[in-house]
């Protein structure tokens, strides 16, 4: 644990057990917002077959980037996720958003 709170910046274990639940909450929150989702947007399983689970994969990508952040805030570790995020987002191509 402490290469982990070393690498993150992290001081305390009560911080790194938050930043635990807040990744535990956001997982499980963003599967569950994923089902009602898909049926706002009209995509079913009937009408995707096999392709409606890798669809639904890619929607909660979003989901989760924006829920981590905003549940991280609720925890008060809100510098940490958007710096999290930010580096999150550059690995993927993404950096061009941010003005750092």
């Amino acid at each position: 644990m402490n290469k982990l709170k070393k690498r993150w910046g992290i001081e305390t274990n009560f911080q790194l057990t938050i930043i635990f639940i807040v990744f535990a909450i956001t997982g499980s929150a963003s599967a569950w917002l994923s089902k009602p989702f898909c049926f706002w947007l009209g995509i079913t399983k009937e009408d995707l077959g096999y392709w409606f689970t890798p669809i639904r994969l890619l929607l909660i990508f979003p989901i989760y980037q924006i829920l981590l952040v905003l549940i991280g805030f609720l925890f008060g570790q809100f510098k940490f996720f958007w710096a999290f995020e930010k580096k999150m987002l550059k690995r993927l191509g993404l950096g061009f958003l941010f003005n750092d």
